[in-house]
């Protein structure tokens, strides 16, 4: 059924129909049908329902509830969207008193509201399954304990810093990933319903009223702004690809470290696949996805931003693009951070230890400490570095008389600042890659999960 019709002579065309049906709203029953039992106590408040056409379109709707949550409703071909199947459900199940659901609410304010109670709750779940992730993470952290690897910029070795440092980035990452869906959903959690098609209505609504019932925090302002804007939306999108990118990054350091040639660490059997062709591979398929499908995540917040760029006041049909758009991105984050959270949790660590060329900076604050200037010491460990790179050796197979010969205020002793352990040691600066830094950022984010 539709719910419309009366200016119309003709049925609906059959490409007409197959070309503006979606049926990507269904998963929306359930909040289409709270948010209609909120209507109708509201309509039933202002007395503009009796009492008994309001009991009985609620018991109605009771019905229709416990049908969509145990996966008992069937749609008919015939349903333009979910709110003309619950309407049309309704009526099979009370009669006429159906047609009064619908007083004083259009689908324009209907879909706005479906949405809105949709993404507050997808985005608690987003919050906890980001709060899983950074937990594995930390116990990960935990479990390498003193660990050190070299950190990495262009690609190239840096500086010595522990393992947990590295995976603790990730956690900081993915902490602020979690707060964005949480501040988003205070841009969420507003009430369309009583805006109605576009200007509200004649009829003595109030939606504080059914604001109230659906627990949400505030009510819409501007009715126009209330049907005929997706901000919203696109900023969920946005909060699940800026997650996706994050979790790109680490998908991507996991297929590193699963190769040979780093050989940093394994993933458990059931986390990895074969080659069709090769025996001997083992190869982190989860990790490459979650990069891809970070591509089609950012596709779809692309989508929603140019669905919205051109359109009048107040609501278009251009927006009915936005569910398929949003709900793929929501689908794909909370897979994609239950598997990569189930990899990483499978992960045992075994990396080789750095080149103790990482120690580099660390010999040129020595000197920094004794006076030198920092320009002149970095040219002079530059020159002992050449020097050793040239004959095939690592910094720390210097001898005593290079330092001497490089600058006066080096000597023998200062050899054994030159492993990558002792760097991490000696690492002093707040939130650097220390042992002391990391109990201290596991301390603060126990914190900030209120763990």
């Amino acid at each position: 059924m539709t719910l419309w019709g009366g200016r119309f002579e003709e049925s609906p065309a059959e490409l007409l129909w197959r070309f503006t049906v979606d049926d990507s709203d269904r998963r929306l029953l359930a909040d289409d049908i709270e948010g209609s039992l909120a209507h109708t106590a509201m309509l039933a408040d202002v007395g503009i329902l009796s009492a008994d056409d309001a009991a009985a379109i609620a018991s109605g709707l009771g019905t229709v509830l416990v049908e969509a949550r145990s996966g008992e409703f069937a749609w008919s071909d015939g349903d333009e969207d979910v709110h003309s199947a619950v309407e049309r459900r309704l009526g099979e199940l009370i009669g006429s008193a159906a047609g009064k659901l619908h007083t004083g609410r259009s689908r324009n304010d209907q879909i706005c509201l479906d949405l809105r109670l949709y993404l507050c709750r997808a985005a608690d779940e987003r919050s906890v399954q980001i709060g899983d992730l950074v937990r594995v993470l930390m116990g990960l952290a935990e479990e390498v304990g003193d660990t050190v690897v070299a950190s990495y910029t262009h690609v190239q070795q840096a500086q010595a810093v522990p393992l947990a440092h590295h995976l603790l980035a990730y956690a900081w990452m993915l902490l602020r990933d979690r707060d964005r869906f949480q501040d988003a959903q205070v841009r969420i959690d507003v009430s369309p319903l009583g805006a109605g098609a576009s200007a509200g209505s004649r009829l003595p609504l109030d939606p504080a009223n059914s604001a109230a019932r659906l627990g949400f925090s505030s009510v819409f302002a501007n009715s126009m702004d209330a049907v005929g804007s997706r901000d919203f939306v696109a900023e969920y999108a946005f909060c699940c690809a800026q997650t996706m990118v994050t979790l790109s990054r680490l998908a991507e350091e996991l297929v590193l470290w699963a190769s040979d040639e780093f050989g940093w660490a394994t993933f458990g059997d059931a986390f990895t696949t074969g080659s069709s062709a090769m025996p001997q591979k083992k190869n982190p398929d989860i990790a490459e996805l979650a990069r891809g499908k970070s591509a089609t995540v950012i596709g779809d917040l692309t989508a929603l931003m140019t669905l919205q760029k051109g359109l009048p006041l107040t609501y278009n049909r251009d927006l009915q693009e936005d569910k398929r758009a949003v709900f793929h991105a929501d689908d794909t984050v909370s897979l994609a951070l239950a598997a990569l959270g189930g990899m990483m949790e499978s992960a045992v660590f075994h990396p080789p230890e750095p080149s103790s060329m990482v120690t580099a900076l660390d010999l040129a604050e020595i000197l920094v400490n004794r006076g030198v200037p920092f320009r002149e010491a970095h040219e002079v460990v530059g020159g002992v570095v050449a020097g050793l790179a040239g004959s095939g050796r690592a910094l720390s197979e210097a001898t005593a008389e290079e330092l001497a010969a490089a600058h006066p205020q080096l000597s023998g002793s200062d050899l054994e600042a030159l492993t990558p352990t002792a760097s991490v040691a000696a690492r002093v600066t707040a939130g650097g890659g220390s042992m002391e830094s990391v109990a201290a950022q596991l301390g603060a984010l126990r914190d900030a999960l209120g763990d």
